[in-house]
């Protein structure tokens, strides 16, 4: 397993090879953009260049981008939704470019409007974003936390979007952690992460799953609000092993999504507790 987590980007996308090496990390998440704004980056060819080549001299493996928070490909609102599909779009193209194994990305919320009219609205989205998949990018659905209208809380709901996009062979999953626990998957045990896994095999496919968010959580079991904490000091505490642990995840990458010391992000601490977590229970 490698372990990694969510650094900046600031200053050019391959900075953020330097910033995950400093901390140890074996693997890496950016954004391709500045997530509180809809304009993309214009990201230098000679940025992208140095990308491939910083990460095979600093030994990185896994590498995935994550999507913009502001996204919602279920959106009924026209405006936000075409924002979304084109924010998506240029997404996997610049991950294509740093050869990225992935996008992250969460479905977003019908608002109100209905299951099934969020369901449709995406699957047309998400048609328009895979077709820009190429080389070894996938595009990775993460399951969800948050209540009301939002999309891709529980397997079945991702399991309807592949079904309904004919199980594009690009379409993938990233687990989390902390939204599973948010949303009444107890992975703190054992007996819980397995039946997980066991859904996970007869729905999708565990070979869709392609990268981990090892989070804890500063919110209850089923209480449905995303609120991550350091790894050790949310709800999930020791139990969050059981879910690094399970042997059907030793083969992927693991990113933290923390808050870190004073709110500053994922360091060399929160990543030397998570192996360590992991060491204990493996």
């Amino acid at each position: 397993m490698e372990f990694g987590a969510h650094m900046s980007s600031s200053g050019g996308i391959d900075t953020a090879i330097d910033r995950i090496e400093a901390i140890g990390g074996d693997c890496v998440q950016v954004f391709t953009q500045s997530p509180r704004m809809w304009r993309p980056t214009n990201h230098k060819p000679e940025a992208i260049a140095r990308f491939h080549a910083r990460r095979t001299e600093a030994g990185i493996g896994g590498v995935v981008c994550h999507a913009l928070y502001l996204c919602n490909l279920a959106a009924p609102d026209e405006e936000i939704y075409e924002k979304s599909v084109q924010t998506m779009r240029t997404t996997v193209d610049a991950a294509c470019a740093i050869g990225a194994d992935g996008v992250i990305f969460h479905v977003g919320s019908h608002l109100g409007a209905g299951f099934e009219a969020g369901l449709d609205r995406t699957c047309a989205a998400l048609a328009q974003v895979l077709e820009r998949c190429e080389g070894g990018t996938w595009l990775l659905m993460e399951n969800s936390a948050g209540a009301g209208g939002t999309i891709g809380r529980s397997l079945e709901e991702l399991h309807t979007l592949l079904e309904r996009l004919d199980r594009h062979p690009r379409l993938g999953l990233c687990l989390d952690s902390c939204h599973l626990y948010v949303s009444g998957y107890d992975v703190t045990d054992r007996r819980a992460v397995d039946a997980l896994v066991g859904e996970l095999d007869e729905k999708i496919g565990l070979d869709r799953l392609r990268a981990l968010h090892v989070n804890d959580s500063a919110a209850e079991l089923g209480s449905n609000r995303d609120r991550h904490a350091n790894i050790g000091e949310g709800l999930m505490g020791e139990g969050l092993g059981a879910f690094v642990s399970h042997p059907a995840f030793q083969h992927l990458s693991a990113y933290l999504e923390v808050p870190g010391e004073n709110k500053r992000g994922p360091d060399a601490n929160e990543l030397q507790k998570l192996r360590d977590l992991h060491a204990r229970w493996v």
